[in-house]
């Protein structure tokens, strides 16, 4: 057994014993005074030992404030995230109450930490499925709650916000226009030149014209300006509304009186349904007037011949059957963002991941709505 005396001014005694046990009898209060050089001196010393046991004895401690109970919790935590035990003695009654708050008389030792336990394959299957069932059975409530909140607006025009529509209209149209005109713009450029390597074997230049015209306007255009769209406002409808859930707006606009789904959804909705069609004209145009380019430069097509060969290739069903397709694409990408926005829960990353969900789903969905408009062709 030794006995080491601190150097800073007695303010504590350390006794060793064989039995690899650290004694600290303290020859001062342990207040705000003496607290930091204690924490330091003690620190060191503990470190270069690494007792298997550490006692505190308080018999001369008397008084002792914050600053001594985070010297006895440092001192603790130390010892203990080393292995070893850690124990208080003699305590004085008028400072018991305090390291009774701390809980430091207890007699511990570091928990060994647990390893995360794999679950089999029936418990992940057990879960993903009600998780997945969960969302579904919000999705179709949701869609409920839409399809209720638009039969509403068109027995009541009044209730619908007008002015928040026609800039929604604005965002969602207006603002994507150019990038919608220039992806349509090079489309229609890469299916006529690609097209034309093929048919000029044959020397059917011409038919590059119908070719362009029937792709861009009954599939093309819908699908890339839908797409378009998923990312641009399908993400901003999920992006804002998240924000307003996790901000307790949409709390906030319930308790007031107002259904959030009239206020919110509705006016995003018809913004969707009434300017992606308008946004797939203006494709399946800049789509044409590409193929046009290749025709006119490339195949020694004249404009007269081209523009004849792209009307009769064109009838009123492709155009109708491209802007049918426009439509419900449209009302997808709309309730799709506003149902990630209104399942949002968390924080700041939450609402970066609605909006990543909201585009993913959208274009998913208008792949396979897409597919399904192809198999009902097909029998028409």
């Amino acid at each position: 057994m030794r006995t080491v005396v601190s150097e800073s001014i007695s303010l504590y005694n350390i006794v060793e014993s064989q039995s690899d046990e650290l004694v600290v009898s303290f020859n001062t209060d342990l207040t705000v005074q003496s607290a930091g050089r204690i924490l330091r001196d003690l620190n060191d010393t503990i470190r270069s030992e690494l007792p298997r046991q550490l006692i505190l004895d308080l018999v001369r401690v008397s008084v002792i404030d914050d600053y001594g109970a985070l010297v006895v919790s440092e001192l603790r935590n130390l010892i203990e995230e080393s292995g070893g035990i850690f124990q208080i003695r003699n305590t004085q009654p008028e400072i018991s109450p305090i390291l009774n708050q701390f809980d430091f008389n207890r007699i511990s030792t570091v928990a060994p930490l647990k390893g995360k336990t794999s679950l089999n394959f029936f418990v992940r299957t057990g879960e993903m499925t009600l998780e997945r069932l969960f969302n579904l059975r919000y999705m179709v409530s949701f869609l409920g709650s839409v399809t209720m909140a638009l039969i509403h607006v068109l027995l009541h025009p009044r209730s619908l916000r007008v002015n928040d529509t026609i800039s929604l209209m604005e965002k969602t149209g207006v603002s994507a226009l150019p990038i919608v005109g220039l992806i349509s713009f090079l489309l229609g450029l890469v299916i006529a030149f690609m097209s034309s390597l093929q048919l000029e074997q044959f020397g059917a230049n011409i038919y590059v014209a119908s070719l362009v015209a029937v792709a861009m306007v009954s599939e093309l255009s819908p699908i890339m300006t839908a797409i378009v769209v998923a990312g641009r406002s399908g993400s901003a409808f999920a992006a804002e509304i998240g924000t307003m859930r996790i901000s307790e707006e949409i709390d906030a606009l319930f308790l007031m009186g107002f259904a959030p789904t009239l206020f919110l959804a509705i006016p995003r909705v018809l913004a969707a349904i009434i300017v992606v069609p308008l946004l797939t004209l203006f494709a399946d145009i800049f789509g044409i007037f590409g193929g046009l380019v290749i025709g006119f430069s490339l195949l020694d097509l004249t404009l007269n011949a081209y523009i004849r060969q792209t009307l009769e290739a064109l009838t009123l069903f492709e155009v109708l059957w491209g802007l049918s397709k426009s439509v419900v694409f449209a009302a997808l990408i709309a309730w799709v963002g506003c149902l990630r926005g209104f399942q949002t829960r968390g924080g700041a990353d939450a609402v970066g991941n609605a909006a990543t969900s909201a585009v993913v789903t959208s274009i998913f969905l208008i792949i396979l709505f897409d597919s399904i408009f192809a198999v009902v062709r097909s029998y028409l």
